[in-house]
């Protein structure tokens, strides 16, 4: 019999059973077609229902307000960093600087137009999120990133701006509830919490869009998408289905301010060992520590005993924890489909491993 795996996995990462056992379910039979979810059109009845219905339940969770429409993209949340510019900088825009995504995003938008870094993180390895800047009001907007998975920090107090503010949300949406009229932009990719890597989801504000001078390709022009009803090209089909399973899960289990619970529930158990046990440490700013990414590393002492955490976990069926190469140490995601249990063994791990040095 197979040891119970727990997945902490940055991206892709864990779904929900019941996610990953309807989506299987379909890919033999989609809504009863006697065909796979793999080889149906997308235009048939069945999946426009699907894909009506995804965008129909992202806007009841998040209670996205009727100005702002939700469009499923390809590329992932990398192509929206030249999107989003490519939509909405006319001249200049602003950026806060606070890891590796953020930075990539950065570099994009430079290609069409002036970029201010309002502030960076990137003098403490991005260990923390900047809280004193300014951005000039005569920005197109301004661009957060709410959550850093590489370096474990994440943007608990949502900046006020008078200009129109621009998030990468990819590895927090859904995790606690957002105000999404303070927003012209969310974007998304789902891999992280909401379905196998392949789609994107973008939430616009109608009056945000037709005001840069550059004509802009169809497939990059977020007013082609929303007109077509996201169906402008064949869409990610089996992300999207995965994504309206996962969708479902939410609701049942509360909507986002009982996952929201649930998540802090789950860093608190997490943090707490770190903080107590004389092996390990935390790599960020306590006040800016990611609910979804718990970056930690061994204390400069024990940094050799690295290895044979790693492996003593693995033993436990602890899976995905080594950190990224630009942190080092270990990385545990925390995202919605991570059950309470798994992060229990997680700590127990660390408790058991210290008391064997």
């Amino acid at each position: 019999m197979n040891m119970k795996k727990h997945n902490f996995y940055a991206g892709p990462s864990i779904l929900s059973e019941y996610t990953i056992k309807n989506t299987a379910a379909a890919v033999e039979d989609f809504a009863g077609t006697g065909l796979s979810l793999l080889e149906v059109s997308h235009r048939g009845k069945e999946f426009v229902a699907v894909n009506n219905e995804a965008r129909a339940l992202v806007r009841e969770l998040l209670d996205v307000p009727d100005t702002h429409e939700i469009v499923f993209l390809g590329g992932g949340a990398s192509l929206q960093f030249c999107m989003a510019p490519y939509n909405l900088l006319n001249l200049k825009a602003a950026y806060l600087d606070t890891g590796t995504w953020s930075s990539k995003a950065i570099k994009e938008a430079r290609l069409f137009g002036e970029v201010e870094v309002v502030a960076s993180s990137k003098d403490r390895n991005y260990s923390y999120i900047p809280k004193d800047y300014a951005v000039s009001p005569d920005s197109d907007y301004f661009h957060i990133t709410t959550n850093n998975t590489i370096f474990g920090t994440e943007i608990h107090t949502i900046p006020e701006t008078s200009v129109p503010l621009v998030a990468d949300m990819s590895s927090d949406i859904f995790s606690r509830p957002v105000d999404v009229t303070k927003y012209s932009l969310i974007y998304a990719g789902a891999q992280k919490n909401l379905a196998p890597a392949g789609v994107t989801i973008a939430i616009v504000r109608k009056d945000a869009l037709g005001k840069v001078n550059r004509p802009i390709p169809s497939m990059l022009n977020y007013q082609i998408h929303i007109d077509n009803d996201s169906m402008f090209n064949t869409p990610p089909v089996l992300p999207i289905y995965a994504a309206l399973q996962t969708l479902k899960w939410y609701r049942e289990q509360g909507g986002v301010p009982a996952l929201q619970k649930k998540n802090i529930e789950k860093a608190t158990i997490l943090y707490d060992e770190i903080d107590r046990n004389r092996l390990f440490r935390g790599t960020t700013a306590v006040e800016d520590r990611s609910l979804m990414n718990v970056c930690f590393v061994m204390y400069d002492e024990y940094r050799e005993l690295e290895s044979a955490f790693g492996e003593y976990a693995a033993s436990r069926g602890i899976v995905g924890i080594k950190g990224h190469r630009s942190v080092g140490g270990f990385r545990a995601s925390l995202y919605n489909a991570m059950p309470r249990s798994s992060v229990e063994v997680l700590t127990e791990a660390m408790q058991a491993f210290e008391k064997t040095i």
